[in-house]
């Protein structure tokens, strides 16, 4: 398995993980899979911050991807974004997730940046608690009942992971360019 930068040409298979997961689970609140297009969309703002967006790949085939996007637009918000994660159902358990997150981090870290939120769809969802607890989150709060999916309500799971130091220190890196707010 290879871990990199996605491309355009990663749009249907990014499309159709995550749309799975918005059709049959609870890691995103969204209720409508958006299309290849959008997705790219989506990549191409995460791009235009400087943030990574990666997938995981093995024999040519999108098995997961990841990315950090902006966590808030307020300038003070700078040094921290949010993480999400996808993987392909066939691909759970095989440390995809694991990774290409890994990644993630890793370029953030190099970037300067000092604290990475995962905002995690339902309480239940051991897996993604799971995986983001292998990786030195902790967890920072839990939002009961904030969602309604698949006839229940959802809850958010906040975890929280430092970089850098995280608050032992002022920071030494410009952070993201987040425009006046």
């Amino acid at each position: 398995m290879i871990v990199r930068d996605s491309t355009e040409a990663d749009a249907a298979a990014l499309a159709d993980i995550y749309g799975h997961d918005v059709l049959n689970g609870f890691g995103t609140f969204e209720e409508v899979p958006p299309s290849a297009e959008e997705m790219l969309q989506r990549r191409a703002a995460v791009l235009a911050l400087g943030l990574p967006h990666l997938v995981a790949e093995r024999d040519g085939r999108v098995l997961g991807f990841a990315y950090a996007g902006l966590f808030r637009p307020r300038a003070a918000y700078r040094f921290t974004v949010e993480d999400s994660v996808y993987v392909s159902p066939d691909a759970f358990g095989r440390g995809v997730g694991k990774a290409v997150l890994s990644e993630v981090l890793a370029r953030c870290e190099a970037m300067g940046l000092r604290q990475v939120i995962a905002v995690i769809g339902d309480s239940q969802n051991a897996g993604s608690i799971g995986l983001h607890r292998s990786l030195g989150f902790e967890p920072s709060g839990v939002c009961r009942s904030v969602g309604f999916k698949h006839g229940r309500w959802v809850d958010t799971v906040w975890m929280q992971k430092a970089l850098n130091g995280g608050d032992t220190r002022a920071p030494d890196a410009p952070g993201l360019a987040l425009a006046g707010h």
